[in-house]
């Protein structure tokens, strides 16, 4: 499907960011990791569903520091020479931090909205040339439900997904007559090694099974008291990212397990 196309896909070195890049290596795609520390693991996961595909996609990574805009520039620049450019971006990184707005750390809150704000600005200002140029370009930021409802304790990361979805917004406005499109993904509660943490600390805390600890966790906010998965995300990607989404412009598309249906 997207043999000859090279996606840059940040924050992929595990969970929710590796899972799509090796979707879209399935389907042809050269790709592009990020993140920090070894990347040989997951590199290799991406090759070896790019070889599985058989199209002879190849595998790039750059540890550019998605906090730090000329880091950005490096790793866009990295991408026109090795790839002659990005036609599809996915913007995935992201941190976190739990606390009281009041008691919330100031350092805290620069790093998260920079992380999960301001590096998509950056990352799509310095592809859009390339793409409009090109006349074919993806960009998919990985938002979150709560890019489209709040929870307590989570000022900066409701305020940067938020943020995320109304630069989505704007951004398909404004590519609207190309064949450049943009949307956001909004996941509910997704297993990644994150979230397994905070079960197990659950678990450990209130003297129950993991297995009460997950239920207890996911009745909280998610009716259907399953994770999403990062394999379905994916997927939604590829969808998105497909000719049939090419008149899905600038929404903001829940998998939540029907927690924003409340």
């Amino acid at each position: 499907m997207f043999q000859g196309k090279t996606a840059l896909v940040t924050g992929s070195t595990s969970g929710i960011g590796l899972a799509i890049a090796e979707a879209l290596a399935a389907q042809g795609a050269n790709v592009i990791l990020n993140g920090f520390g070894d990347s040989s693991g997951p590199r290799a996961a991406v090759e070896a569903a790019a070889a599985a595909a058989g199209f002879g996609g190849r595998v790039g990574f750059h540890d550019a520091d998605m906090s730090v805009a000329s880091r950005i520039e490096q790793l866009v620049e990295y991408a026109n020479a090795e790839f002659d450019g990005i036609d599809i971006l996915v913007n995935n990184a992201g941190i976190q931090h739990v606390a009281n707005v009041e008691d919330f750390p100031v350092e805290k809150w620069d790093a998260i909205l920079a992380i999960n704000l301001t590096s998509a600005f950056h990352t799509t200002r310095l592809t859009l040339p390339r793409m409009k140029e090109k006349n074919f370009g993806r960009i998919v930021n990985v938002a979150s439900v709560h890019g489209l409802v709040a929870s307590v304790g989570k000022a900066a990361y409701v305020a940067a997904k938020h943020g995320l979805v109304g630069f989505t917004k704007v951004t398909a406005l404004e590519t609207a007559r190309t064949n450049v499109t943009c949307n956001a993904i909004c996941p509910g509660w997704v297993l990644t090694p994150l979230v397994q943490k905070q079960i197990d600390d659950r678990a450990a805390r209130d003297g129950m099974t993991v297995e009460a600890a997950k239920i207890a966790l996911l009745s909280e906010k998610q009716p259907s008291a399953e994770f999403v998965t990062p394999a379905q995300l994916a997927a939604l990607v590829i969808f998105l990212c497909s000719e049939v989404g090419s008149q899905i412009r600038g929404v903001a598309w829940n998998m939540d397990g029907g927690w924003t249906a409340q």
